[in-house]
């Protein structure tokens, strides 16, 4: 079998997965789906119970759509906002149903190892001709695969951030593993019962932690013993709860604007400056240490830190990532949150996103390493540019146009000295320009804009900005 006539493996069955499956199909392309949960968009299941702040026009994949106008499938109203568990329902699920896509999807089938073929990671001699190699972990056995590409979009989910602030858990983390949880518990739903009547600590600045926060509150009027305390690394809470009635994705600033409502009513109890460094346990509960200070003690702690990529399965590969944000090195000037002030991030598809290693793509949110902002549509950009290029079809490949929602907020504090008494060391101007975030977004970050865009503006700086060349394109870089 040449390697030509090999499928494609696409490395996770949610959004970008599959839309990755859609471009392909619409092309002719063989291709196969590896999933590591038991059903598409096993990810976004685990915060089903959450909305989206991007609108049901924002999530739906162009290829996708087509194929699905094909069938019976009745397409969600564009402007209402969608759950996680409504994504998979309404969208994914008939989506991975279809006879174009539907025979290709392996459930329970997690990739643990890719490599070329008959070259390890030292081998030069004919390596690029050598298709690639997979191990897979199915419910029963390790079994080899080959593919003549591969585009991981297997995401972040798996790999929460730690407590710690410089990267490592928090001392003690481990022993109190039983009285953490990472990510978006359903407060409401399922993990009620663990809340309710808790005295909870809440870690993380970002809009994973507002609708955690706001859910908590909800569960107080439940039950009225619930306590909330609620940890950020920021020195202040400025700027922190987002652009409110300015910005283009309402319920993103509704969400920000109600979680300053729950703190300023007392409800929430705000610790800013909090950087953990250790955990304690004694009869009155857990307590997180900020140095020599101490938050008081608790029941329960939720980190909402963020996630980094697992690229331990491409270690075999040669990756050209950056040091610093675990992103294709072409890509992380433009997301890196310690370089940009707010919320842009231009177009940007297979030429960003390729590796020394010719068609190895890492695309969806693990393309963003652990920048915290990325928009669902970002990635079926992604996807449909790599797919174009894997079709040799490089005009299209390299015509990439997106445009993202605008944003009122920029987030300020990331830059400068993280230990500045007031952030002062962080820029403060506004930003108009489009911004890019998870459906779990983090912060807004990020100021750049194409050349040729003119959907969007950052302030004034004081300094000139810094033109950046990536392959064919060029963008203008704000400090």
């Amino acid at each position: 079998m040449s390697t030509q006539s090999l499928p494609v493996a696409i490395i996770g069955a949610g959004p970008v997965g599959l839309a990755a499956a859609a471009q392909l199909a619409t092309r002719d392309i063989p291709f196969v789906v590896y999933e590591a949960g038991d059903e598409i968009g096993h990810a976004v299941r685990q915060w089903g119970h959450v909305k989206l702040f991007s609108p049901w026009r924002f999530n739906v994949d162009a290829a996708a759509r087509s194929l699905l106008a094909e069938t019976r499938w009745t397409e969600p109203d564009p402007a209402r906002y969608p759950t996680g568990n409504e994504i998979i329902n309404d969208y994914l699920a008939p989506l991975a149903g279809h006879p174009a896509i539907a025979p290709h999807i392996q459930l329970n089938n997690r990739v643990v190892d890719v490599a070329r073929e008959r070259a390890d990671l030292m081998r030069n001699a004919g390596r690029t001709r050598q298709p690639f190699a997979l191990r897979i972990a199915t419910p029963t056995r390790l079994v080899a695969d080959r593919a003549s590409a591969i585009i991981d979009a297997s995401g972040t989910w798996t790999i929460p951030n730690p407590i710690g602030a410089n990267g490592l858990p928090a001392l003690g983390e481990d022993e109190f593993s039983d009285r953490i949880t990472t990510g978006i518990p359903d407060a409401l739903g399922t993990a009620s019962d663990r809340f309710a009547g808790k005295r909870v600590l809440v870690i993380g600045s970002g809009h994973s932690a507002f609708n955690i926060l706001q859910d908590l509150v909800a569960l107080r009027e439940q039950a009225p013993a619930t306590t909330i305390e609620w940890a950020i690394r920021r020195p202040t809470s400025k700027h922190i709860f987002g652009g409110g009635v300015d910005d283009a994705l309402p319920e993103r600033g509704a969400l920000g604007q109600r979680v300053a409502s729950m703190v300023a009513n007392g409800a929430i109890r705000l610790h800013t400056g909090t950087r953990v460094t250790r955990l304690t346990g004694s009869a009155d509960g857990v307590t997180a240490h900020n140095g020599d200070d101490a938050l008081p003690a608790v029941d329960e702690i939720i980190v909402v830190t963020g996630f980094r990529p697992d690229l331990a399965m491409l270690r075999e590969l040669r990756l050209d990532l950056d040091p610093a944000v675990e992103a294709p090195t072409a890509l992380a000037p433009l997301i890196d949150p310690n370089v940009h002030s707010c919320g842009s991030v231009p177009p940007h598809g297979y030429e960003e996103l390729k590796h020394p290693d010719p068609d190895v793509y890492i695309v969806g949110m693990k393309s963003y390493g652990r920048a915290p902002t990325f928009l669902m549509m970002t990635g079926y950009e992604q996807v449909r540019s790599i797919s174009a290029a894997l079709a040799g079809d490089m005009e299209s490949a390299r015509k990439v146009e997106l445009v993202l929602p605008e944003t009122g907020v920029c987030s300020t504090d990331r830059i400068g000295d993280p230990d500045a008494a007031d952030g002062a060391a962080a820029t403060t101007s506004g930003c108009c320009g489009p911004t890019t975030e998870t459906t779990l977004a983090e912060d807004e970050s990020a100021c750049c804009t194409p050349v040729a865009n003119t959907g969007g503006c950052c302030s004034a700086t004081e300094s000139e900005p810094e033109l950046i060349t990536i392959g064919e394109r060029e963008y203008t870089k704000r400090p």
